[in-house]
């Protein structure tokens, strides 16, 4: 039977009222998760989850967390349906998310990381404003060119920060700088170039200045060896003891996401079905786009979990009774 990854999205995938109809059948993630996690963090994670607004979810230090606490969310009730993975892998800030999955540190202690990356990722964008863009339609050389030449006529930073799909690249770096690269782009022959509303240049060198402080707070969390296999987005390649999800970890903060690897690499391990565990639906596309033949769902709804786990039982009978 083919194997089943889980893939945890990272931000941008965030939306008002996310993981709310799950609570209303599931009553105890309440106690469990979102009362757990207000305590946590001093402030109504909760509430902005269920009820917004958008703008105060499209606050780095905020989203973060948001959607890393729906994620985990969403992957208790999979669990609850005994939809478990053989393998795992997370796009950016949905790394954390995998490694939890995979039993290498708990939830608690990840939501504290992510809520101290968002917070020291906004505090970038305060220092050196800056902004992200996605490429449509024109291939990775191509791309990193036009960031190299870019960079060279703004005396600016800009760098490929994610590698996506083969057909989408998104950029990273100072604003000037990102402006004179769509421009580029679109001469190109780029059939769109897509500015993020993600609130800072992530995932390129502006971001080296807070791996210091990020690496203390990492240190001081007790981390362990994946129970599942994990496919880390930073190198494309599984890490397998504790000491590499830590480096991975740190290492993504100005690192680019290689997300086209990661879903080969996925794919060469025999994976065919891709279960985007979280709000929205963006994996689901880039893996599909990927990996054509590959089947991808959706859990970002009550609704649209139950139709996942109604296929992947489809799967198992049908693989069963062959």
């Amino acid at each position: 039977m083919a194997s089943t990854a889980f893939v945890f999205p990272g931000q941008g995938s965030q939306r008002a009222g996310m993981g709310a109809d799950f609570v209303q059948r599931r009553p105890d993630l309440v106690d469990t998760y979102y009362r757990a996690a207000d305590d946590l963090l001093g402030f109504p994670l909760s509430r902005l989850c269920h009820e917004g607004p958008a703008e105060a979810l499209r606050d780095t230090a905020v989203t973060q967390p948001a959607v890393f606490l729906t994620e985990i969310v969403v992957l208790d009730v999979l669990r609850a349906h005994d939809v478990v993975p053989d393998v795992v892998a997370g796009h950016s800030l949905g790394e954390y998310a995998a490694a939890v999955c995979a039993d290498a540190l708990s939830w608690q202690d990840a939501l504290r990381l992510v809520r101290l990356r968002g917070r020291l990722m906004a505090e970038v964008n305060e220092r050196v404003p800056g902004a992200m863009a996605a490429v449509v339609g024109l291939d990775l050389p191509t791309v990193r060119a036009l960031c190299a030449q870019a960079a060279a006529d703004t005396g600016q930073v800009l760098e490929v920060a994610n590698d996506n799909e083969p057909a989408q690249t998104v950029v990273s770096g100072q604003t000037e700088a990102v402006r004179a690269l769509a421009d580029a782009a679109k001469e190109a022959g780029a059939r769109r170039v897509v500015p993020l509303g993600v609130g800072a240049p992530f995932h390129c060198s502006l971001m080296r200045d807070i791996e210091e402080e990020f690496a203390e707070a990492l240190a001081a969390v007790d981390f362990r060896a994946p129970s599942v296999p994990m496919v880390s987005s930073v190198t494309g390649a599984p890490v397998t003891s504790a000491e590499e999800v830590v480096a991975a970890l740190r290492t993504q903060l100005s690192a680019p996401v290689l997300w086209t690897g990661t879903v080969r690499t996925l794919a060469g391990l025999g994976v065919r079905r891709y279960v985007e565990v979280g709000p929205g639906r963006v994996l689901s596309g880039l893996c599909r786009r990927t990996e054509p033949t590959a089947r991808a769902f959706s859990t970002g709804t009550v609704g649209e979990l139950a139709a996942t786990v109604d296929a992947l039982a489809s799967d198992r009978a049908e693989a069963a009774s062959a």
